[in-house]
């Protein structure tokens, strides 16, 4: 990985994109340089990965006229190598960033993004045409940020490194609270900072001096509703061998480095696929690392991930932490550069500072249950619509009688029921919107009365594309283009990057994506059972407790730990009438959260972290 940044529009600022590219020196610490070219310098900082030798940027066209910086893989780089050499190009390099000035040459931009098949952010700057183009890969994996008055344009892997340009004015977005609270993230293209917006997934963007940047798709997630073909009514066996031969495909594509490679190991079904295949493929035994938790609620996954270790032999390294959270959150808020209410993000980030200490690239299995209907929540809409299809007075029976029942008598897994019957005579889209919600509805309107909508408004017109197309679809449809877009990929990018570490994730390959939208529903929920053709490829290669093992999710117990480890932080934050966020939001509202928690006459452990990472920021930028 490395970190990409640069300036356009005005004469020489070289000394301005070095200021940007020492803010991202975390995601690059091996090299760093700059091409420069008329009114426009663009930069890089370098995690060499492939190509140690003669890897480092700048890269540039045989001309000296386009220069190219590059965040992420090229997973086909060779190929696209092997092409440019028949065309007579010459390079200098071994690694892929060099293959993007060449396909510049030759290439419209939407066509040369179409060429790479990777996770990459990439800029492209042809000194004598004086344009810019940027690219963004299909899903998002990578992140690109851009500021531009027409007149100039400024962009960068992270909001701190555009910020640093002195032309960029450093305004607070107040209209993205409400989204905020509500989804814990701010959704693409928007951001906490008024004018800086994220490149979407499968984007390029254009941008000559003195014209608007134009935005250009160049790619679309496999079509769901009107006009698309109905899924193949592949035999579920069928189905199970492609997936398998597809996913053993995209994880050897990945593991081609230089440096050491080793995986995460969660002991879940991904992580554990991934780890399988990897000990297939590899004639060394494949590194693995676990973080775990000493704590008596459940927030340890080292059993599950030693038994994978165990079978395959694989070299192991567990974690165990007991973090200083208070201590970590005013880092994380810095890396996030803005506020992030996903709490998994902390054991993320202790995850990859203690595997960076041992290799330089890791796999995980992140996207399976993306891909393949891991979540609960894909179920659960899926039954809630069909108990409403019963006579109405069922439905609103069973609603009351489980809302009725106190949280306080029920298991984990009764409250979960309990929170998804809540909304049974809701339609599909309310009550999956309910269950991804940080912050319910209610309590955001308590916060930010009079706040704008603008988020949900999107997210219901994401769902409302794919109208025509089966239940669960649709669901995946709209959990790709919005959760995995601003909470998992940002998580796993900001977290790992701040310590260097590269990423791989294997269930994100393009082809099978694209493989695994276009099977049956059927083959991948049926009832309860999840990622059910993913189990069966899988069932040979995975020990039992491991495919029987329900989803659980990489969290804290940051229910406890307010009430206990992290009470008086919390009260430090956010009681005293001095906390930046009584400026934005309501003072009673905030009082009311943190009382009902501490009194354990509820759990608002989501919108309490929500909340603390907002003051956090609001304290760090001092607003």
């Amino acid at each position: 990985m490395c970190g990409i940044a640069g300036a356009i529009g005005t004469e020489g600022p070289e000394n301005v994109v070095w200021d940007q590219l020492r803010l991202l020196e975390h995601r690059g610490p091996d090299s760093a340089g700059v091409f420069s070219g008329g009114p426009g310098v663009i930069g890089q900082t370098r995690l060499a990965v492939i190509d140690l030798v003669t890897g480092d940027p700048p890269m540039s066209s045989e001309t000296g006229d386009i220069g190219a910086v590059l965040n992420g893989e090229i997973y086909n780089y060779r190929e696209l190598r092997q092409g440019l050499r028949h065309r007579g190009h010459t390079l200098t390099s071994q690694g892929d960033t060099e293959v993007i000035a060449h396909l510049a040459e030759e290439l419209e931009p939407v066509d040369l993004a179409r060429h790479l098949d990777g996770m990459f952010a990439f800029a492209a700057w042809d000194s004598s045409r004086r344009r810019l183009v940027l690219g963004r890969d299909r899903l998002g994996k990578k992140p690109l940020y851009y500021w531009s008055d027409g007149a100039r344009l400024v962009f960068a892997s992270e909001i701190k490194a555009l910020l640093a340009h002195p032309g960029v004015p450093r305004r607070m977005d107040c209209d993205v609270l409400p989204a905020y609270l509500t989804f814990g993230y701010v959704p693409t293209p928007r951001t906490f900072f008024e004018g800086v917006f994220s490149v979407p997934p499968a984007h390029v963007l254009v941008f000559e001096p003195g014209s608007a940047p134009v935005l250009e798709q160049y790619w679309a997630p496999p079509g769901v509703g009107p006009g698309t073909p109905a899924p193949a009514d592949v035999p579920f066996k069928e189905a199970a061998r492609a997936v398998r031969a597809e996913l053993c495909h995209a994880v050897e594509r990945r593991l081609l480095t230089d440096v050491p490679l080793g995986a995460f190991l969660s002991g879940g079904v991904d992580s554990s696929s991934i780890v399988a295949i990897m000990a297939g493929l590899m004639s060394q035994p494949v590194a693995t690392f676990t973080i775990g938790f000493d704590d008596n609620q459940g927030f340890d996954e080292r059993p599950y991930a030693r038994a994978v270790a165990e079978r395959y032999s694989t070299d192991h390294t567990e974690f165990v932490v007991n973090p200083d959270a208070a201590s970590l959150v005013e880092r994380l808020v810095w890396h996030n550069d803005q506020p992030f209410g996903d709490s998994s993000a902390l054991p993320t980030y202790l995850l990859a500072e203690l595997t960076r200490k041992h290799v330089t690239v890791a796999l995980s299995g992140d996207g399976g249950d993306e891909l393949f209907a891991g979540y609960e929540r894909f179920a659960a809409g899926v039954m809630l619509a069909q108990v409403q299809r019963l006579p109405k007075s069922v439905p609103a029976g069973i609603g009351s009688l489980v809302t009725a029942l106190p949280g306080r008598v029920l298991g984990a897994r009764a409250r979960s029921a309990q929170r998804f019957l809540a909304q049974i005579d809701q339609p599909p889209l309310e009550a999956y919107l309910s269950w991804v919600s940080y912050t319910p509805r209610t309590v955001v309107d308590e916060l930010c009365p009079g706040g704008s909508g603008w988020a949900v408004a999107d997210y219901r017109e994401i769902w409302d594309e794919t109208e025509g197309g089966s239940l669960l679809d649709r669901l995946l449809s709209l959990n790709l283009k919005t959760y995995l877009l601003d909470d998992l990929l940002p998580k796993v990018d900001r977290m790992t990057m701040a310590h260097g570490l590269e990423v791989r994730s294997p269930f994100l390959d393009t082809a099978l994506v694209e493989l695994a939208f276009g099977l049956p529903p059927s083959t991948k929920l049926r009832g309860l059972s999840l990622k059910r053709v993913l189990r069966h490829a899988m069932a040979d290669l995975l020990p039992p407790e491991v495919l029987r093992r329900p989803k659980r999710g990489f969290g804290v117990p940051l229910e406890r730990w307010f009430r206990t480890d992290l009470r008086s932080y919390l009260e430090a934050r956010l009681l005293p009438g001095d906390a930046r966020t009584r400026s934005y939001l309501q003072s009673d509202a905030i009082d009311r959260l943190v009382g009902e928690h501490l009194s354990g006459a509820a759990n608002h452990s989501h919108e309490l972290w929500a909340l603390v990472t907002l003051e956090e920021f609001l304290r760090k930028e001092g607003w």
